[in-house]
C-alpha cells in the first residue's frame, strides 16, 4: 500500500510539476503598438468632438436671430428659434460662414451633415415648407414639403413659398452657405 501511495505522489508531483513549471511567455508591447493605440484613441475623441454637442455648455437663450442662406446666386433669410440648438448654431456662425453640402431625401427635404454636432431639443413636429430642422444632432435639413416626425426646429425661411423653395433648391445635390445677417 505504501508503495502505491508513493507512486501516486510521484505521478501527481510530476503532473503538477510540469504544469507548475510551464513558463508563461510575456509579450512585450512594442512601441509601434503603443503609438497605434494612441492614434486610435485620438481619432475616436476627434469623432466624438465633431459629431457631438461638446463645447456647448452654458448656452443662454439670447432670443431669436436672423440667418442668411446662400444657394448659388440666391439669398434667403431665416428667423431662427430661441432654443439651445439654434444658439449653438449661432455660436458656430459667429466664427464665419459655413458651407453645407446637401442632398435630396424622400422628395420632401434637403439633408446635409453639419461640421459639428449640436445639442438637440427634440419634439414631435409637423413641419412645413421652409422649416429648418436639426435631425439627430448633426444633420441640417431644409423642408420643401410637409412632414411629421420627432426632431429639433432651428428656424424657418422667410418669404419663400413651397414653389420658390423647390425652384431654388432644385433636383439633386446643392451647396448652401450659412451665415449670420449683419
Amino acid at each position: 500500500m505504501l508503495n502505491g501511495w508513493k507512486q501516486l505522489q510521484k505521478t501527481n508531483t510530476t503532473i503538477c510539476g510540469k504544469a507548475g513549471s510551464m513558463k508563461r511567455e510575456r509579450r512585450k508591447v512594442k512601441p509601434l503598438g503603443i503609438v497605434l493605440i494612441g492614434i486610435l484613441v485620438l481619432a475616436v475623441l476627434a469623432i466624438l468632438y465633431l459629431f457631438s454637442p461638446f463645447g456647448f455648455t452654458n448656452l443662454t437663450l439670447d432670443g431669436e436671430y436672423q440667418m442668411k442662406l446662400t444657394i448659388g446666386d440666391r439669398e434667403l433669410t431665416a428667423s431662427m428659434e430661441n432654443n439651445t440648438s439654434a444658439q449653438a448654431l449661432k455660436r458656430l456662425l459667429e466664427r464665419g460662414p459655413r458651407t453645407v453640402n446637401m442632398r435630396d431625401y424622400g422628395g420632401m427635404e434637403k439633408v446635409g451633415m453639419l461640421w459639428k454636432g449640436l445639442p438637440t431639443n427634440n419634439e414631435n413636429l409637423s413641419v412645413q415648407p421652409g422649416d429648418l430642422i436639426l435631425y439627430m444632432g448633426s444633420s441640417f435639413v431644409i423642408y420643401y414639403n410637409p412632414n411629421h416626425w420627432n426632431f429639433t426646429r432651428l428656424g424657418h425661411i422667410n418669404d419663400a413659398t413651397q414653389d420658390d423653395l423647390m425652384e431654388i433648391l432644385g433636383n439633386g445635390n446643392v451647396t448652401i452657405t450659412l451665415s449670420l445677417v449683419q
